[in-house]
């Protein structure tokens, strides 16, 4: 009786922090990745626990909008930009236990070099405004257990 009572409180307490969890992991992504090497990032950004059975793709989108509103409203103290975002999003969803990957990209726009990292789930670009596929070539990406392409 006393592991199904402190499962659930663990649970609910687990669920208060994820706002402060996502935040202050968004706002450690710029100093770090200044530390960390990009070969290093994928263990780093993998969580160490994670869900043992898949979200479905509601829970997923609903995760990602919650995540979104977390990273917009604690601006300033987190920076904008899709590498926070895509890191942040990688690693709540993975933990979450969602089958995604972060892929980076370059291309040009409008003549200009230009980078991005978008989240890919099930195939498809995850809560992009629109497809980073055809403006980017794929150069590098992280994959679920920290695989290399």
């Amino acid at each position: 009786m006393r592991s199904s009572w402190w499962s659930a409180a663990r649970e609910s307490w687990t669920d208060a922090l994820f706002p402060a969890r996502v935040v202050l992991f968004a706002a450690l992504v710029p100093p770090l990745l200044r530390l960390r090497r990009l070969l290093d990032l994928p263990a780093w950004v993998e969580p160490r626990r994670r869900a043992l059975l898949a979200p479905g793709p509601g829970d997923v989108e609903a995760l990602v909008e919650r995540i979104d509103e977390l990273l917009i409203a604690c601006r300033p103290a987190v920076r904008t930009g899709c590498m926070v975002r895509g890191l942040t999003l990688y690693r709540f969803l993975r933990r979450a236990g969602a089958d995604v990957s972060l892929r980076f990209g370059v291309g040009t726009i409008r003549g200009d070099f230009a980078a991005h990292c978008w989240i890919v789930y099930r195939g498809e670009p995850l809560a992009e405004d629109h497809d980073p596929r055809p403006l980017f070539t794929e150069t590098w990406r992280i994959e679920p257990a920290g695989e290399l392409p």
